[in-house]
């Protein structure tokens, strides 16, 4: 069974991301994400929720959030 260029794609996506291919498979990569419109808007959603996550992950709580949360949750 054959897969469409689409899923060939989507299966290159987390290593372009992560920049953990051969050249040639980044080279397979660029030129579908050049030609198609639907892979760019994943690869982009893809990328912008990796800075999401790394920046959620580095700030640090305001200090007494953590307590007030506890707080909230032992409330009856």
């Amino acid at each position: 069974m054959s897969r469409t260029p689409c899923e060939a794609c989507e299966e290159l996506l987390q290593g372009y991301l992560d920049r953990a291919l051969t050249d040639s498979e980044v080279g397979r990569a660029e030129s579908h994400l050049d030609a198609c419109d639907y892979c760019r808007r994943r690869y982009r959603f893809e990328e912008s929720l990796r800075k999401y996550v790394q920046t959620t992950a580095a700030e640090r709580m305001p200090v007494g959030l953590m307590e007030k949360l506890a707080q909230l949750r032992s409330s009856p």
